[in-house]
């Protein structure tokens, strides 16, 4: 009887743990359908947005480009059963954030994990994003980012996709 409830156990613990995993990976794969050129606005301003999946099917590069000199790279990944991303932000930091999916899987919100090369003397960090998918040609990304004086400050990015 021990021997049951042992594999009973063991094969819920496996479930479990592969049901997070399908999770994960289903995120992941419906955000890299989002491969391709977008274009919006931030502040009135014009935004392109590219997606490409890179690394053999491993990654998501993620590249803003506006008006300004900035030209954020972020990328995305499995990591377990977790979906990360890393944002290289011109702020000189480089936030790590873990995924959290909404349960009719329309909207992924990705919080602040951690970051490497977060120093005092810089504005703040980006702090969280959340992307909620409206149809394969349209999606929004608002991006928040934590100022230094614990102030959040951010946009609203509303895509659609080039053809």
């Amino acid at each position: 009887m021990k021997k049951l409830h042992l594999s009973l156990s063991l094969i819920l613990l496996i479930s479990t743990a592969a049901l997070a995993q399908s999770v994960a990976q289903k995120s992941f794969e419906q955000l890299k359908v989002l491969a391709g050129s977008w274009e919006g606005n931030l502040d009135g301003q014009p935004l392109h947005v590219s997606l490409r999946v890179t690394s053999r099917g491993n990654a998501l590069m993620h590249e803003m480009k506006g008006a300004g000199p900035d030209d954020p790279i972020t990328m995305f990944n499995l990591d377990g059963d977790r979906l990360l991303l890393t944002h290289y932000c011109d702020a000189g930091n480089q936030p790590r954030m873990v995924a959290n999916i909404s349960p009719d899987g329309k909207t992924i919100v990705f919080n602040f994990l951690e970051a490497t090369n977060l120093l005092s003397t810089q504005m703040g960090h980006m702090q969280r994003v959340t992307f909620t998918f409206i149809d394969s040609d349209h999606h929004t990304e608002n991006w928040e980012f934590a100022m230094a004086d614990g102030k959040q400050m951010g946009g609203l990015l509303d895509l659609k996709r080039l053809k």
